[in-house]
C-alpha cells in the first residue's frame, strides 16, 4: 500500500487538523457537559412532579437514566467503530467516515430542541446518538494524527488540538450563557426556550467549522469492492492489529492503564455539573461559571504538561498527572461547600486537559512507524475510552442509585486510578520495535 499523499509536519494542515477539535469540542462543553444536564434535570423534573420518573415501565432516578442512556451511546460506538475501522484502512475512508459521523452527531445535537421533558425517549435517543457522532468522528480525526506529524511532534500537536478545543468551545458558551441569561432581548420566552435554541447553534457550529479540516485533510482513496467480502476484510485488519498489540506489552499494558483512567476522567467530566447541582444545590449558573473556568484552566494544563512530557518523558508526565486525579476523587467525596468545589474545579482542569492530549500523543507514539492500519490502532484505543466509560457510568450510576448519594461513586472512581498508576509505573512507554512490513 502506498502512504497517503498530505504533507508531513505541515503548519497548515496541522492547523486545520487541529481545528476539528473546536467544532467538536463545543458539543461536549455546550451541550454533554453543561447545558444538556442542567435542561435535562430541570425539564424532566417539572414533567413528572419530581427526579423519579417513568421509562418503559420503570421508575427510576432522572440522572441515573440519563447516566444508563450516555452508557449505551458509548457501547454503540465500540461495535460500530470496530466494525468500520478496517473497512477505513482498507479503502482509504477514515476521512469519509468521520464526515459520516460528524453529520450524525450534529443533526443529533440540533434534534435536542424538539425535548421539552415528556418525550422522555426523545431526550435520551437524540443524546445517543450525538454520543454516537462525537466518539465515532473521533476514531478518524485522531487516526490522522501519526499520518500528519513525525513522532517528535505528536505531544505538541496532540496538545494543540486539545488547547484549540478548550478556547473555541468556550467562546460559544459564553454566547449561549449570554443568551440565557438575557432570553428576552433574544425573542425567548424563558431561559429554558434559550437552551434548546443553543442546541440548534451547537449543531451548526459543529458542522461547519469541520469543513475547515475536510478541506485540508486528505488521503489516497484505494479501489475496493464494496460487497459482503469487505467487511471481512475490514475485520481481518482489525485482528491483525490486535494481534500485534497483544505481542508487545508495552502497547497491551498502556491500552489497560488508558482503559482504567479513562473510566474516571470520562466519568466525572460528564456527571460534574451533575455532582455539583445534587450534592451541593449550586446554582446553575454558577455551574456554568465553574466549568468555564476549568475549561480556561485547562488550556494551560495541556500546554504544560505537553512541555513535562517533553523534557521527561510521557510516563513521567502520566504518573504525576494519576496521583493529582488520586487526590481529586478523594477529595470530592469530603467537598461540602462552594469554594472547596471551585478550587477542586481549577485542579480538575490542570489534568483534564493533560491527560486527554497526553494519551492520544503517547499511543500514537507507540503506534508502528510507516503503517497503513492508522484507523485500526486507533479504533483499538478509541474503543478502550468508550468502553471504559460504559463501565465508568454504569458502575456510578448503580453506586448512586443503590446509596442515593454521587460521593460514594466518587471513591470508586479514585480506584481506577490508583490502578492505572501502579500500571504505569511498572510500564517503559517506548516503541519496542520496528513496523511490520
Amino acid at each position: 500500500m502506498r502512504k497517503p499523499t498530505l504533507p508531513v509536519n505541515s503548519p497548515k494542515v496541522i492547523n486545520a487538523w487541529c481545528s476539528y477539535d473546536i467544532a467538536n469540542s463545543a458539543y461536549i462543553l455546550s451541550v454533554n457537559t453543561v447545558l444538556y444536564p442542567i435542561f435535562y434535570e430541570q425539564v424532566t423534573r417539572k414533567a413528572f412532579g419530581s427526579e423519579m420518573v417513568t421509562f418503559m415501565g420503570l421508575n427510576i432516578k432522572n440522572t441515573v437514566l440519563y447516566e444508563y442512556a450516555i452508557a449505551l451511546g458509548y457501547f454503540m460506538v465500540i461495535l460500530l467503530t470496530l466494525s468500520l475501522s478496517g473497512i477505513a484502512d482498507l479503502g482509504g475512508y477514515r476521512k469519509r467516515f468521520m464526515q459520516v459521523f460528524t453529520i450524525l452527531g450534529s443533526f443529533a445535537c440540533m434534534g435536542l430542541f424538539f425535548f421539552t421533558g415528556e418525550n422522555i425517549g426523545l431526550g435520551l435517543m437524540f443524546p445517543m446518538l450525538a454520543v454516537l457522532g462525537f466518539a465515532g468522528s473521533l476514531v478518524y480525526y485522531n487516526s490522522f494524527l501519526p499520518i500528519i506529524a513525525t513522532s517528535d511532534h505528536h505531544d505538541r500537536i496532540s496538545a494543540k488540538g486539545f488547547s484549540f478545543g478548550y478556547a473555541g468551545s468556550m467562546l460559544l458558551l459564553i454566547f449561549n450563557i449570554f443568551s440565557l441569561q438575557n432570553y428576552q432581548f433574544f425573542g425567548f420566552s424563558d431561559s429554558l426556550e434559550a437552551i434548546r435554541f443553543s442546541f440548534i447553534e451547537v449543531g451548526i457550529w459543529w458542522l461547519a467549522v469541520s469543513q475547515i479540516a475536510f478541506y485540508f485533510l486528505r488521503e489516497e482513496r484505494k479501489v475496493v469492492q464494496w460487497d459482503v467480502s469487505i467487511f471481512t476484510r475490514g475485520f481481518h485488519e482489525v485482528f491483525n492489529v490486535f494481534g500485534y498489540i497483544r505481542k508487545h506489552k508495552t502497547m497491551y499494558r498502556f491500552l489497560l492503564s488508558f482503559f482504567f483512567f479513562s473510566m474516571g476522567v470520562q466519568t466525572i467530566i460528564i456527571v460534574a455539573s451533575l455532582f455539583g447541582k445534587a450534592e451541593l444545590g449550586i446554582t446553575d449558573t454558577k455551574l456554568i461559571m465553574t466549568i468555564l473556568i476549568i475549561q480556561l484552566v485547562a488550556i494551560f494544563g495541556a500546554y504544560i504538561f505537553g512541555r513535562v512530557s517533553s523534557r521527561f518523558g510521557n510516563r513521567t508526565s502520566l504518573l504525576w498527572m494519576l496521583a493529582i486525579w488520586i487526590l481529586i476523587c478523594i477529595s470530592a467525596y469530603y467537598v461540602y461547600t462552594e469554594m472547596q468545589f471551585y478550587i477542586l474545579s481549577a485542579l480538575l482542569g490542570m489534568v483534564m486537559g493533560g491527560i486527554q492530549s497526553q494519551a492520544r500523543s503517547t499511543w500514537s507514539k507507540l503506534i508502528p512507524s510507516g503503517t497503513t492500519d492508522t484507523a485500526s490502532y486507533f479504533s483499538f484505543y478509541d474503543s478502550t475510552e468508550k468502553l471504559a466509560i460504559v463501565i465508568g457510568m454504569l458502575g456510578f450510576g448503580i453506586i448512586e442509585q443503590v446509596t442515593g448519594n454521587m460521593r460514594n461513586s466518587t471513591l470508586l472512581l479514585s480506584l481506577f486510578f490508583i490502578v492505572s498508576f501502579l500500571i504505569i509505573a511498572f510500564t517503559k512507554l517506548k516503541k519496542e520495535e520496528p513496523a511490520l512490513a
